[in-house]
């Protein structure tokens, strides 16, 4: 057991010093022309039992004093987590990414489509970071910034679509962007995670130069490639309104997501189909794990109870004795 409070304990030997010394106040009586008169005369046992009354008292503003300092009974250490990195979801949505060469739950589906599922569980493995997202496409535009809400981070997600921006893929863009979403936060590792199924031709940043500010602002970038090798199923329309599927091979510059990713110390990946690009989000998960910050505080029980219920029993007691049974006449 410990008190909150524990300097209110000082004041038991003054509160109970003036209860003693106000306790001496002189009493009526009766005065007698001898002592002769009274010799002999002894104190019955009520007599000498009135006197240790006063100790009733004391006892209850000793306990009321104990009750003020807050008694407490210390229960098991409670720990707080606390997030450690800083992570931007970095996602191309140009056209070339309607190309159906994933496939989710045994359906074909456009590479965005599956690239969101994935980027969801990711999401939820990550509870204690703060996470933004930026997509791009000919330009970069921020969908979230850095947030502890990821179910409003899910929401903005479910409205990220194909041609929502002018067409290109400007991946210099994509980091610079991202990286404007980082800088300032005090997270002690900042990445950010970039996805794309092309090569850089849009935007007015290079992707040189966004990768050599990331790596000033120390940001890892893992970037990811997307897509099959070689030819891949294409959505189009034929003079009737209906979708026709054509081989198309979509080119994508891995040197320069490698580039990018040694630049920076961070790891380039090639996913050719959902497994794979679901086993690339799991990778970057395990590997991007940090010491966990721990804040300990103590839960207490309460016992100031124990100690004002008996002094309010004292002196309830206390005040009903000395007026029954107890009572001074006159």
């Amino acid at each position: 057991m410990e008190f909150r409070d524990p300097l209110i304990l000082l004041f038991i030997p003054l509160a109970v010093a003036v209860l003693f010394l106000t306790k001496r106040k002189k009493h009526a009586f009766i005065r007698f022309p001898s002592g002769e008169l009274l010799r002999g005369v002894k104190g019955t046992f009520k007599l000498r039992l009135a006197r240790y009354l006063v100790f009733l008292k004391a006892g209850a503003l000793v306990l009321f004093i104990f009750a003020f300092a807050r008694p407490q009974l210390p229960l098991e250490e409670t720990v707080v987590y606390t997030q450690g990195i800083d992570i931007v979801l970095a996602l191309d949505v140009s056209t070339s990414m309607l190309a159906e060469d994933f496939k989710l739950g045994g359906k074909r589906l456009n590479r965005l489509e599956v690239v969101k599922e994935v980027v969801k569980d990711f999401i939820a493995k990550r509870p204690n970071d703060k996470i933004g997202m930026v997509v791009f496409a000919g330009r970069a535009y921020t969908v979230s910034p850095l947030t502890l809400d990821h179910g409003w981070l899910l929401k903005n997600l479910e409205r990220v679509k194909i041609g929502m921006l002018e067409d290109g893929t400007a991946i210099g863009s994509g980091i610079a962007s991202s990286l404007n979403r980082l800088r300032g936060t005090k997270a002690k590792d900042k990445i950010v995670i970039l996805l794309t199924d092309g090569m850089n031709n849009a935007g007015k940043i290079s992707p040189q130069i966004a990768a050599d500010a990331a790596r000033a602002l120390s940001v890892k970038v893992y970037t990811i490639g997307a897509g099959t090798k070689g030819f891949a199923p294409y959505p189009v329309q034929d003079a009737f309104g209906r979708t026709m599927y054509r081989p198309v091979k979509i080119d994508m510059d891995e040197n320069t997501l490698r580039k990018i990713a040694k630049i920076t110390k961070g790891v380039y990946y090639r996913a050719t189909d959902t497994e794979s690009l679901k086993d690339i989000y799991n990778e970057i998960d395990k590997l991007e794990t940090y010491p966990i910050e721990e804040k300990g505080y103590m839960e207490f029980k309460e016992l100031f109870g124990y100690f004002l219920y008996p002094g309010i029993f004292l002196l309830i007691l206390e005040i009903v004795l000395s007026n029954t049974f107890f009572r001074r006449l006159p």
